[in-house]
């Protein structure tokens, strides 16, 4: 295991909570970033598919603690897998299963997590070495389809992360079909959310992931 796919379990641990900072501006990605990691987050993505998205990986790397993973998102190419490393990003999240992207990760030593819907797709990239799987779109197939999932995929080696219509109130229904963590999109950030209005909903989401694991669920 390398130096960054392990800060990945490790931030895991402390909160398995990835915010994604879809449409996030430069100028705003360093206090956005001090707010979700006031509130408890330590995994955070920015998307590739916006201007300025690797200059928003930039400004989160230089402000967040070293113990944050910083990721980025839509990563569609190797070309662009390269250009979010050298921006600091050591997590890369694909939409879909790429083998030159994940080709690319494993030789710059970064994490992946690229995205699978069915079970043919996550063998496929637990066989390409996949470092954790995004479930995407989460809301298509449900706690249900995640539990069928679940039921056919080893767990110990393949933490399970859905994307896609989370929110707190879903977080324990997805919890006990079997997700080990969640990346929120725009129940957490939009661009026309204002730091405060960050702080409240990742402290939300904190909050709720607290009292499931305390739970044991």
């Amino acid at each position: 295991m390398n130096a960054n796919v392990r800060a990945l379990r490790d931030a895991s641990a402390k909160a398995p909570l990835i915010a994604i900072l879809r449409g996030i501006a430069p100028a705003r990605a360093a206090g956005v970033a001090r707010s979700l990691v006031a509130a408890g987050f330590r995994i955070i993505e920015v998307p590739l598919n916006r201007e300025g998205a690797l200059d928003a990986i930039r400004a989160v790397r230089q402000a967040a603690p070293d113990d944050v993973v910083v990721g980025a998102g839509t990563v569609l190419t190797r070309a662009e897998a390269r250009a979010a490393f050298a921006a600091g990003a050591r997590l890369l999240v694909m939409p879909n299963l790429d083998a030159d992207v994940m080709d690319e990760a494993r030789v710059l030593g970064a994490a992946t997590a690229p995205g699978v819907m069915t079970p043919t797709e996550a063998f496929a990239a637990r066989k390409l070495g996949a470092d954790a799987l995004k479930l995407f779109p989460a809301e298509v197939l449900g706690p249900e389809g995640l539990r069928a999932l679940r039921a056919v995929l080893p767990s110990a080696d393949m933490p399970i992360y859905v994307v896609g219509g989370v929110a707190p109130e879903t977080m324990a229904a997805w919890r006990e079909a079997g997700a080990d963590g969640f990346g929120v999109g725009s129940a957490l950030f939009k661009p026309s959310f204002s730091d405060d209005d960050v702080a409240a909903k990742a402290s939300a989401f904190v909050s709720v992931w607290r009292r499931i694991a305390e739970s044991g669920r």
